[in-house]
């Protein structure tokens, strides 16, 4: 059986719930009390894909706190794609978005020169006191090149495997084309397509009252 390694970056400001989504994704677990990331932590996931393939998760939550950001360029060496999450309760969090994207894109980038496939995440929508609509985020996604957005909660485990299952599959299908176009074409390797996960929100608003 194959396997492939996929290293995935967690950022954004602290208590925005990247620790939480970790711990939910990997170990489906969630606590009020976790501590406060030094630096970065590690967290390790197996996935059968199909029958002969498996895929490693290397998933690097990175401290939100300034004092860290100087490491951020060794953080994020040979990422695979990158999750930035806001809280959607505390606006400072979601315009400090573009700081981190511009923060990522200028230090890392995949071996085709492309940028690192981003995950756009609004946590935190089962609070009702919202502080940022969706026309914003859509449009934070388009300006700043996400290739998809989503609402979830942690919480709640809203949208953590569906959002988790869009970026390996942005993963999957990048890491096919740069397989069998590289030796061809160098560096001109296309561009994967955006996708909106902005339409599962809606069903999630009826189960859930999310307000999503």
């Amino acid at each position: 059986m194959s396997e492939v390694l996929f290293k995935v970056l967690i950022i954004g400001d602290p208590t925005v719930g990247k620790t939480s989504f970790v711990q939910r994704y990997v170990n489906n677990s969630y606590r009020r009390d976790y501590k406060m990331t030094i630096g970065v932590d590690f967290a390790l996931k197996v996935i059968k894909w199909s029958d002969n393939q498996n895929i490693k998760l290397q998933l690097w939550d990175i401290a939100g706190q300034e004092r860290f950001t100087s490491m951020t360029r060794v953080y994020y060496k040979d990422a695979h794609a990158c999750i930035v999450m806001f809280d959607l309760t505390q606006r400072t969090t979601f315009q400090n978005v573009v700081k981190w994207k511009k923060d990522l894109d200028t230090k890392c980038t995949l071996k085709d020169g492309s940028f690192v496939p981003c995950l756009l995440l609004a946590n935190k929508c089962d609070l009702s006191n919202r502080d940022v609509e969706q026309g914003e985020i859509e449009e934070m996604c388009k300006e700043h090149d996400f290739v998809g957005w989503t609402e979830t909660s942690v919480k709640e485990n809203l949208m953590i495997e569906e959002s988790m299952r869009f970026l390996i599959e942005e993963m999957m299908t990048k890491h096919a084309v740069m397989d069998a176009f590289s030796d061809s074409y160098g560096s001109s390797v296309p561009a994967g397509g955006r996708i909106n996960l902005a339409a599962n929100n809606n069903a999630l608003t009826q189960q859930t009252r999310c307000s999503c």
